[in-house]
């Protein structure tokens, strides 16, 4: 790719390249949950597989590489796993699926000779988390087992397992691929040069935010009950050797993992709270955690089983409430707060800056900072947020929102004051104004061309057979060596 124009095509294919998007095996085919079908579709899908006269034989093998084997089974069922998510497959042809199977085979193939490990217990986790997906989307494991003509649950989970192991391996590999591509600014604007005026790409309207937030206090008193509560539990289990597991499922309010009796498998390097990483990498096996707080709510823990630098534990977590009196609080407070924001009396990073209660945007006098590009500026707001775009969707540059509801990831109430900072017409790239986002598509550029020459380079030292109907394919890469 040399120019930005090439660079949009391409973005499906980067996009599966870097986060393992053909991650398929054999029989089982399952790149997300919502590759199962209502029942209906089921039964009309398995009629029409069984009367096609164009069905595929399953037994060949297509191509071997490395340690892996890619049957002709699987690039039919990969036929199947994209036209049950809805994926047009019109253009599609064996070939395509065939390189895009061959690419996830050599990363995973690859990563195995890097030593990067894929610990069982997170890859049993996810598996956990499809199967009950699937089953609330049919009804029932019979119909899921029936859907991918499975005899058994156990049967399948081993498929799967396999199944996702495999695209976990790709994608640390993928992701140790590029992790070192970094760009600099000088090969930004040589990017952007490269692309020719009449294929520069043309930005949507963009808009620039900050926000007052006011959250209602939480009471002492509900705080301590909270932590009486779980000094009870604590008790219970140690004196009475009661099943924390039990009283996870009973009272924990945590909705990942109460139903699983609180059971998470965490690894020093997950993307955990930090006050909750520190207690559970400070117990010993069977111990049960004080009372601690993080910002979810307050927990305890109970340590099953240390491996080396992971740990099996289970927790629990019980949320404090606000009460009435202090959520009329808050709306009182950001109501005054406004009224003088109206009045001219205070301005709005100032008035940010002394009383928001949001940590991450105060510091900035409430500017918001879009997530996805690590800018400013928000582009469709309607589809990245389309509730706030309901409320400040139509507010002029400068104008303050009345007084907004929401509430955190613990499901408590708060209070919010948003203000259009700026708001940026529609516009042809421009190198000075939207520097972020062409360098984004620049790094992006870099990064398939590394996994690119990382391909060619692989692909020269691994084993590789492609058979039958396949070797006559015409392949992106030299998988036939030629």
């Amino acid at each position: 790719m040399k120019n930005l124009k090439s660079i949009i095509k391409t973005t499906g294919l980067l996009l599966a390249i870097l986060f393992g998007f053909t991650g398929y095996a054999q029989d089982v085919i399952v790149t997300d949950s919502t590759a199962i079908q209502p029942e209906d579709e089921i039964a009309k899908n398995t009629v029409a597989q069984e009367n096609s006269s164009e069905r595929r034989k399953v037994d060949g093998i297509a191509a071997v590489i490395g340690d892996y084997i890619i049957l002709d089974s699987d690039v039919d069922m990969m036929y199947k796993d994209m036209q049950s998510q809805g994926m047009s497959t019109a253009d599609v042809t064996d070939c395509q699926l065939a390189g895009s199977l061959m690419e996830n085979k050599l990363y995973a193939h690859h990563a195995i000779q890097d030593s990067i490990i894929i610990m069982d217990a997170e890859v049993n986790n996810y598996i956990d988390q499809q199967i009950s997906e699937m089953v609330r989307q049919v009804g029932s494991m019979e119909k899921v087992l029936e859907f991918y003509n499975k005899e058994n649950e156990a049967e399948f989970r081993s498929e799967l397992f396999e199944l996702n192991k495999e695209r976990q391996l790709a994608s640390r590999m993928q992701q140790r691929i590029i992790e070192g591509v970094e760009i600099t600014p000088e090969e930004v604007r040589a990017f952007y040069e490269s692309i020719p005026e009449d294929e520069r790409p043309v930005f949507g309207e963009e808009i620039e935010l900050s926000q007052i937030v006011i959250k209602p206090e939480i009471p002492e008193s509900e705080k301590q009950k909270v932590i009486d509560r779980l000094n009870e539990f604590r008790a219970d289990v140690l004196d009475n050797d009661a099943s924390f597991a039990t009283k996870a499922v009973l009272y924990s309010q945590d909705p990942g993992s109460a139903s699983e009796g609180g059971a998470i498998s965490l690894s020093r390097k997950d993307n955990f709270v930090k006050e909750f990483k520190d207690v559970a990498f400070s117990l010993q096996e069977g111990e049960v955690s004080e009372p601690f707080e993080t910002e979810f709510g307050y927990h305890i823990i109970q340590i099953d089983r240390i491996r080396g630098q992971n740990v099996d534990l289970r927790h629990i977590l019980l949320i404090p409430d606000v009460t009435n009196t202090s959520v009329e609080e808050a709306k009182a407070k950001i109501d005054s707060i406004r009224k003088r924001l109206d009045e001219g009396v205070l301005d709005f990073a100032e008035a940010a800056r002394e009383f928001s209660d949001q940590e991450e945007t105060r510091g900035d006098g409430g500017k918001l900072i879009n997530p996805q590009t690590g800018s400013t500026r928000f582009e469709e707001l309607a589809r990245v947020d389309p509730k706030l775009y309901r409320e400040v969707g139509e507010l002029q540059e400068g104008e303050i929102s009345l007084r907004l509801r929401d509430q955190d990831r613990t499901g408590r109430p708060f209070f919010k004051l948003v203000r259009i900072d700026k708001r940026i017409a529609e516009h042809k790239a421009n190198y000075a104004k939207d520097f972020s986002k062409i360098k984004e598509l620049a790094l992006r550029d870099k990064q398939l061309e590394a996994i690119e020459e990382w391909q060619k380079e692989k692909i020269g030292d691994t084993y590789i057979k492609v058979n039958g109907k396949f070797k006559d394919c015409e392949y992106s890469s030299n998988w036939l060596k030629k």
